[in-house]
């Protein structure tokens, strides 16, 4: 039997959740009035308005019907997941059309911009009010770690977007590179499915240990690629004398950067991990 809960549209997160359904709403709505614009950064751009629009609503649908709570899933780790998710989404596709779509006389692009930015501001309230603070009980990805993992894997997914525009089969080492993203990727990508299917239970081995090595072996594999991947991308890329909005240079240089932002997000996850396992004290 389904029962309203109109308490989770008044409380706070349910508040941001309305308000960033109708920005996201605003904002494909005014990106689409100007017309569709080939090519696959407008693509992503769109898929992550209308994305982070829909998970939203059902999201506000199930919790209002008490649905939520029927559902064979860890709501609370799904949410924040999903809240985390949508904050890194929202915040690259802002990035991505204000700066290749939008034109000081852009007036209705302007808006799309502003209300987009909105957005991320409004999930990143949300991420905020739903982490688990010191001493709380909480799901896996509502600690600082789960959270590093859903940052990892989007992270990644960039990664893959800009690596697959470039040459990298001519070089087995950057083959190694593409590699070590997508190993790393899977296992991120399977801690969250198994957290949210609420599988880690059944795991054979203790699950904190066995992140723990993950980490390690992420850490070291990213350290590698960090040397090799800019030492050969940048010899089949040089920096031209002229670039049109994206080249391949700039393409190698995102992978670049986004590949020492997640080395750096793995050690800080390596870190927390340790410190949730060997320097936490039960209560």
């Amino acid at each position: 039997m389904v029962t309203l809960d109109v308490k989770t549209l008044t409380v706070p997160v349910g508040i941001l959740r309305i308000l960033a359904v109708v920005f996201t709403c605003v904002t494909f709505s005014l990106v689409a009035s100007v017309g569709h614009i080939g090519g696959s950064f407008w693509a992503w751009c769109m898929f992550s308005w209308c994305f982070c629009f829909s998970v939203t609503l059902i999201i506000l649908v199930l919790e209002f019907t008490s649905l939520s709570s029927k559902l064979p899933i860890s709501w609370d780790d799904f949410t924040t997941a999903f809240a985390m998710l949508a904050t890194l989404m929202v915040l690259t596709a802002s990035l991505l059309y204000s700066i290749i779509f939008t034109c000081s006389a852009c007036g209705e692009q302007i808006a799309a911009c502003v209300f987009s930015f909105l957005t991320f501001i409004l999930y990143a309230v949300e991420v905020g009010l739903t982490r688990a603070k010191p001493g709380e009980i909480s799901g896996f990805l509502s600690t600082v770690p789960g959270l590093l993992k859903v940052l990892e894997a989007f992270v990644a997914c960039i990664i893959f977007i800009c690596v697959d525009l470039l040459r990298y089969n001519l070089l087995p080492g950057l083959q190694w590179c593409v590699a070590v993203y997508s190993i790393c990727f899977i296992i991120s990508l399977l801690i969250i499915i198994l957290t949210i299917g609420r599988l880690l239970s059944r795991f054979p081995a203790p699950f904190s240990k066995v992140l723990i090595v993950c980490n390690v072996l992420a850490v070291l594999m990213y350290i590698t690629v960090a040397v090799i991947w800019p030492f050969y991308i940048f010899k089949l890329y040089p920096r031209p004398n002229s670039c049109p909005v994206v080249c391949g240079w700039d393409l190698a240089v995102v992978v670049t950067f986004m590949t020492y932002f997640n080395l750096i997000a793995y050690i800080v996850d390596t870190v927390y991990s340790f410190k949730l396992v060997f320097f936490t004290t039960p209560a």
